[in-house]
């Protein structure tokens, strides 16, 4: 074996048994004088120089390739070789780090798993020295007669023990002649007391707003900044860092791999931002994925989320060019269903983000804005109230203040998704900066409107399909539409005015005759069977009476000769008869809807 120590079993037999310690590799990836002639070859020219030689000694029997575990630099891939120096640790307490542990609200709940199962099986206390250029140096001295370690006094700190020495002389020998340490502290070091610094500790004691409210970070480093704070909280001022931990996924580059330079998959932000702006980049990070699990980097979700804000963005200018027509009566009342229905729709949603935000489910919590800005606001009410918002009666009053509750209750909502675009949409409204407000605490109580709410957005999506499907343009008139409902809907007409129909509600059970108006044949098949006969055929059906239309004869006579009715020769189409009336009739779940053209 040419390493010093192959792997940490061999780090634990040598500990074990108590074994003389040979380093064959410096710190420079040299070999060492105890290697003889191999001395100053790296390990890979000693390899091939001790085969080479075993050959010419003639006792290499058998040499073959095996597959081994090779620890290597995750960045150069260089194999790693473990050496044995003089290190720096800091003393790990595992129960007490555990517990504190225990007492944190971990975000989401199962990465508690990894901090319990690393501090459960550490194996080693913590190394706290790195034998680097740059980094926090580490205040000791050691006394050049004895080895005494020496430290400075805490109000001669920062000092670096390369540059100065003790201000006394060794206590043990009297001796002034000292060494600095050269090594430097592990970088965690530093970031572990990051929560202490910025709750105000002043080196001794518990800060008065300690433990800090929250941590977020990756979950790639739960094993140590996390773990690291913990320690350092614990050790210093007896409790947990903080009272909840975020844990956040990893950005994935568009393969599913992690982001890197060799694999090319990496994407620019410069290049997102110039695209998309910073905000819309924000919204793919909120979106991407739920709370501590990867998110795969998506340019159609970033699309999407640029979409999302031309669409809000729409919704603004026609709010506020309603607004500027005659003001905004925040006295007005609202009766309208559908005015009602936004409300309690806003209020829900709101409720929904709130709750969404307070458990750090940032995707739920966008997707709950979305979802009521486009779907509910731009789709179906803004269609339901534009008659009422382009009439010149009292009625537009209740629709303005309605839009100018969900415009400002949007504006502060998407705020902590999208700052730039809320702070400019909310600054046509003139009450200063979106981030100066208080979270929105808007709610509106109406289970009524709820429900009758829903229908009739539900009635008028189906007839608005119906206009499509029957090549319709979507304001073209329809006559008569007649709704049979469980309840009475007092829409004051935005219905119909957005339908551009006589719409009636009605709570009684609709009376429809339903009567066969036409066959569908299948030429397909009457064809081949009949040829000649084919339009005789169809006039014999033709000529068949309604009773036996709706139940269809196995045979017919064609010019005195019984012939057998083929399947599938032809439907009969049916129509519905309302007060003796043709109309179309359409399903809403248990609601009938009937069209008189």
């Amino acid at each position: 074996m040419i390493c010093t120590f192959g792997d940490k079993q061999d780090v634990h037999w040598w500990k074990q048994h108590n074994l003389a310690l040979r380093k064959a590799i410096d710190r420079q990836g040299k070999m060492s004088e105890i290697a003889g002639k191999y001395e100053g070859m790296n390990t890979t020219e000693c390899r091939k120089a001790i085969l080479s030689d075993m050959k010419s000694a003639n006792i290499l029997h058998k040499q073959e390739k095996l597959e081994q575990r090779v620890g290597t630099c995750w960045r150069c891939k260089t194999p790693i070789e473990i050496l044995s120096e003089r290190q720096w640790f800091v003393k790990i307490r595992q129960n007490e780090i555990l517990e504190a542990a225990r007492q944190i609200k971990w975000y989401p709940e199962h990465m508690f798993l990894r901090m319990e199962n690393w501090i459960t099986q550490m194996e080693w206390d913590w190394c706290i020295s790195r034998q680097r250029v740059f980094a926090t140096p580490i205040p000791v001295w050691s006394c050049k007669q004895c080895g005494e370690i020496m430290v400075p006094d805490e109000k001669d700190l920062p000092c670096d023990p390369t540059l100065t020495s003790p201000k006394h002389p060794c206590p043990k020998c009297g001796s002034t002649e000292f060494a600095g340490e050269q090594d430097v502290l592990d970088t965690w070091m530093d970031s572990s007391i990051s929560v202490l610094n910025v709750t105000g500790w002043d080196g001794s004691g518990k800060p008065k707003i300690f433990p800090a409210q929250i941590r977020p970070q990756g979950h790639d480093i739960i094993r140590t900044w996390a773990f690291y704070s913990i320690l350092r909280s614990v050790a210093l001022t007896g409790g947990k860092p903080w009272d909840e931990i975020v844990v956040n996924g990893m950005v994935l580059g568009e393969d599913g791999f992690k982001m890197s330079k060799s694999r090319g998959n990496v994407i620019v932000p410069e290049e997102l931002v110039g695209k998309y702006g910073a905000d819309a980049l924000r919204q793919w990070a909120a979106t991407g994925a739920a709370m501590g699990s990867d998110i795969m980097f998506s340019w159609n979700d970033v699309v999407a989320a640029s979409r999302f804000q031309t669409k809000m963005w729409n919704i603004a200018r026609y709010a506020l060019i309603q607004l500027e027509k005659e003001g905004l009566d925040k006295n007005a009342p609202v009766t309208a269903l559908a005015d009602r229905w936004l409300l309690v729709r806003l209020s829900d949603t709101i409720q929904t983000v709130t709750d969404a935000l307070d458990h750090y489910q940032f995707d739920n919590a966008l997707k709950a804005i979305r979802e009521f800005a486009w779907d509910v606001l731009a789709d179906n009410y803004i269609e339901l109230s534009k008659g009422r918002l382009y009439a010149n009666d009292v009625s537009r009053r209740s629709a303005c203040l309605v839009l100018h509750t969900a415009y400002d209750a949007l504006c502060r909502m998407l705020a902590p998704f999208t700052p730039y675009f809320a702070e400019e949409c909310y600054s046509y409204l003139g009450s200063g900066s979106v981030h100066k407000q208080s979270w929105v605490s808007f709610t509106y109580d109406d289970d009524a409107a709820r429900a009758e709410g829903n229908l009739l957005v539900k009635v008028v999506a189906e007839v608005r399909k119906y206009k499509h499907d029957s090549g319709l343009a979507l304001n073209a008139p329809i006559g008569k539409v007649t709704v049979y409902a469980p309840h009475t809907v007092n829409d004051e007409g935005d219905t119909g005015r957005t339908l551009n129909a006589d719409v009636h509600w009605r709570t009684d059970m609709a009376k429809l005759d339903r009567v066969i108006t036409d066959i569908d044949f299948n030429r397909s098949v009457i064809g081949p069977t009949f040829r000649k006969q084919a339009q005789e055929f169809m006039n014999a059906i033709n000529a068949l009476s309604p009773e036996e239309l709706a139940h269809p004869p196995t045979t017919i006579n064609l010019d005195g000769t019984v012939v057998a009715v083929p399947d599938n020769a032809f439907t009969p189409k049916y129509s519905y008869l309302e007060e003796g009336a043709k109309v179309d009739v359409i399903t809403v779940g248990d609601v009938i809807v009937t069209i008189a053209k």
